[in-house]
């Protein structure tokens, strides 16, 4: 029997899962309904539990006998967002919060996986590490299970992971060896001047002008400081500052985002920003500040796990292949990828017809993907454990 054997009969009760984390999504490290539910799934089946790894972070290990061990993990949070637009009977009923990325579908998935080997233990042979991680969605949860311990009390020989991709048709699969997802950084700038009256702009330094400027200088950095086939994105997404139309305002803030994969590219980014912004702090008469701060490194998948990773999703009967490019979204699955060997999957879970991307405050995970996730997380173990 291989992978591609049945799961319907799980289908229902994981459907309905699903729908309850959907309609009752928790914010990063506020996981506690979430973890406690999938605590309660994992002692059903028998397995050793262990809870609060990293905040609300979940692990379950199904031990078979001698041999490597393998992690899977699941990111369990919801989005600081509104639902809006979906008209779902099973829509969020937290204000403000909503499951916009589809970690309510992988935590279904990862546990229906754990009911598909308990089933057929037959066939694999060693240790199977569920890991429900807390605060994917840019407070680093991977990085707190990592910093608790987690490989360190279990251990995993390689660990994986996946993410619905609505860009992919429902059936198809891709990842690469390499650069998978983006490294992520954050800036905050302040430009500061005195502050004065519109109409007599030369008794203060212009912080407007100034951010203006910098802001300019920003866009150049990309174009004129990294080679043209080295892959990067500095974007500017906020600029404030000012009350009045006939005051000067004494402070202007900047804030924005870049995305590279390569470490090199990555800390000349950062030093032409700091440059840029010492080099218009002179020339205007104001004071810059910069904070500058690399929340999620790149997600470097290995290369032999990543091939195992489409064998298996070809072995799942998905249609797998190679990415043709790294994707400039992050992933903090990074933080374990640089612990342990491994690899992180794409998974098409495209709707005919539906737009709808990933962080839409009408997005719904797709239900039929359910079963192609379980499948590859099922025959990944096999392959990583053979009997």
């Amino acid at each position: 029997m291989s992978a591609h054997e049945d799961v319907a009969d799980l289908l229902p009760a994981l459907i309905a899962l699903r729908r309850d984390l959907h309609a009752h999504p928790e914010l990063a490290f506020a996981e506690h309904r979430t973890a406690a539910i999938v605590a309660a799934a994992l002692r059903e089946l028998k397995l050793e539990v262990h809870e609060g790894l990293g905040g609300t972070g979940v692990v379950g290990l199904l031990r078979n006998g001698s041999g490597p061990s393998v992690g899977l993990r699941a990111d369990m949070d919801a989005l600081p967002m509104q639902e809006e637009g979906s008209g779902l009977p099973h829509a969020s009923r937290h204000s403000g919060v909503h499951h916009g990325c589809g970690h309510d579908g992988h935590t279904a998935m990862l546990l229906g996986a754990a009911r598909q080997l308990l089933r057929h233990r037959e066939r694999f042979k060693g240790t199977v590490v569920f890991i429900f991680q807390p605060a994917e969605e840019g407070r680093g949860g991977a990085k707190a299970m990592v910093d608790a311990g987690l490989f360190e009390r279990f251990p995993c020989d390689a660990v994986y992971a996946l993410h619905n991709w609505p860009d992919l048709p429902l059936g198809q699969a891709q990842t690469r060896p390499g650069p998978i997802m983006a490294a992520a950084d954050r800036f905050d700038i302040t430009v500061r001047g005195r502050g004065g009256h519109a109409a007599q702009p030369q008794q203060t330094p212009d912080a407007i002008l100034a951010a203006s400027q910098l802001v300019t200088q920003l866009n150049t950095i990309v174009a004129r400081r990294i080679a043209p086939d080295e892959s990067a994105v500095l974007s500017v997404t906020r600029i404030e500052g000012g009350h009045s139309h006939n005051v000067l305002p004494a402070e202007v803030q900047i804030t924005g985002t870049v995305r590279s994969f390569d470490p090199v590219a990555q800390d000349r980014i950062e030093a032409a920003l700091r440059d840029c912004a010492a080099g218009v702090a002179l020339g205007s008469g104001t004071e810059i500040a910069v904070s500058y701060t690399r929340y999620y490194p790149a997600t470097i998948n290995s290369a032999a796990e990543a091939e195992l990773a489409l064998a298996a999703a070809a072995e799942a009967g998905l249609q797998a292949s190679l990415a043709p490019r790294p994707a400039f979204t992050s992933e903090d699955f990074a933080f374990m990828l640089r612990a342990r060997p491994g690899a992180y999957l794409w998974l098409g879970q495209g709707h005919a017809g539906d737009s709808r991307p990933l962080h839409h405050p009408g997005y719904d995970f797709n239900d039929a993907a359910l079963p192609l996730g379980i499948r590859w997380f099922v025959a990944v173990v096999r392959k990583a454990l053979p009997a």
